[in-house]
């Protein structure tokens, strides 16, 4: 899902990774200068404007942040490096079919205003004041999308735990000191191509050897970061957040254990290249919370290239004519509904606060048991929902499990990802013109 900070998002720095806009309180000066071809990515091109645009922004969100700019050379040859990246995605969403009409466009710029407290014209009023165009807004943020659902369909949608990988997790935790904690990271990642020769690997090591040196002469991380990472929240310092154990490797977690609050790693070695640790802070787990559990189950019709909002919006109005007129719900979920628990019934067993999307669970908190919702959209399509009960509950041995399958998950999600990105780019047929004088 797009994420929205602040009060107003105004553009994109970085396409690569997660999905993130920038939010700035002022729009970037026009540039005026000559345009002229800076990198050809596959049958496609970057251009100086471009990326002059890319650079302004950037500097503008590192000095919102109050981190400190690196050399304007090396802060172009970054983004560079992501722009051309994130070009090679674009390309491939829009050769192997993935597509965003308007309406679900439309359906994403509505909730970013709401979440800026802002009807979509207000939202639109404001970009406009501040010198964004609206319609390249609207393309950025189709852009975003395409990526989400890229990575969704290539990557995200292959992850597979198993019972005995979560079964190793809890064990592994009962033995750990830091059990159940949480540590607040940055890092600084230097890529190395799949096939990368011993001379490229000792050049890209070499690289990671003179960051650290720099870490070790007293410059801030941020900076460092920004000047030598190959990830996408370089320019957010390196940033990783929170991160619980199950969410990094295991190379991470050796290095983590032995670390105190502000310090760094030495250079860390992974498929993926050559990494950096800080650990900013830890915290360890809360006491156990008693929590209010939903039971529920749901109709699903999604929406796709093939079914329009307003397609599946009729289709699930005619299922809950059905079920006002006596229609058995899990009858009709078997038969009807597109998600996997239509095997079911629908039934979604016992839900707890955040296991599902906020629309649905909103309307699921404010339903009786017993009482079907009205049409619910979400971003996955629109639903009908039924309370059946509600408990309260510790936290029990199946919600471990079911934390430890998500950390799991979104660890090898992120692993894949790296790696994925990592192929698509040795893939790329790119030529560099940045140092180019005509």
């Amino acid at each position: 899902m797009i994420s929205t900070k602040h009060f107003l998002l105004l553009a994109l720095v970085s396409l690569s990774g997660t999905p993130q806009l920038v939010c700035a309180a002022e729009s970037a000066p026009a540039v005026k200068s000559l345009d002229r071809i800076v990198a050809v990515v596959n049958t496609d091109v970057i251009t100086r404007l471009e990326l002059d645009e890319r650079v302004q922004l950037a500097r503008q969100q590192l000095s919102k942040q109050g981190a400190p700019l690196p050399p304007t050379d090396v802060l172009e040859r970054q983004l560079l490096e992501r722009m051309i990246l994130d070009r090679a995605q674009l390309q491939l969403a829009q050769e192997t079919g993935v597509k965003v009409d308007d309406a679900q466009l439309d359906k994403t710029i509505l909730r970013i205003a709401q979440e800026n407290k802002m009807t979509v014209n207000q939202f639109r009023d404001r970009l406009e004041k501040e010198g964004i165009g609206y319609s390249k807004f609207r393309e950025d943020i189709r852009k975003e999308v395409q990526l989400a659902r890229l990575r969704e369909r290539e990557v995200d949608n292959r992850v597979n735990v198993s019972e005995g990988e979560i079964d190793n997790l809890l064990s592994q935790r009962q033995g750990e000191p830091t059990s159940g904690g949480e540590f607040n990271l940055a890092h600084i990642l230097v890529r190395v191509p799949e096939q990368a020769s011993p001379e490229q690997l000792q050049k890209l090591k070499a690289k990671a050897e003179r960051a650290r040196s720099e870490l070790d002469s007293g410059k801030d991380f941020r900076l460092v970061a920004a000047s030598y990472s190959d990830a996408a929240d370089a320019l957010e310092g390196g940033a990783l957040g929170w991160r619980s154990s199950g969410q990094m490797p295991g190379l991470f977690m050796e290095t983590i254990n032995k670390l105190k609050d502000g310090e760094y790693s030495p250079v860390l070695r992974s498929a993926n290249g050559f990494h950096i640790i800080k650990l900013l802070a830890k915290r360890g787990a809360g006491a156990p919370q008693i929590i209010q559990q939903t039971h529920a189950r749901h109709i699903l019709i999604k929406v796709n290239e093939v079914v329009s909002d307003q397609d599946a919006k009729h289709r699930i109005l005619g299922l809950r004519d059905r079920l006002e007129n006596g229609a058995d719900f899990a009858s009709l979920a078997r038969l009807s509904s597109e998600d996997g628990s239509a095997s079911r019934g629908g039934d979604l067993n016992w839900l707890s606060p955040g296991d599902t999307v906020p629309e649905f669970e909103q309307v699921m908190n404010a339903l009786a048991p017993g009482k079907i919702s009205e049409p619910v959209r979400s971003p996955f399509g629109w639903h009908l929902i039924e309370v059946l009960e509600r408990r309260s509950e510790d936290v029990s041995k199946e919600r471990q499990r079911m934390q430890a399958r998500q950390e799991i998950r979104s660890r090898k999600s992120e692993e894949n990802y790296q790696e994925w990105l990592r192929q698509l780019r040795d893939r790329a047929y790119v030529e560099y013109r940045l140092d180019d004088k005509n």
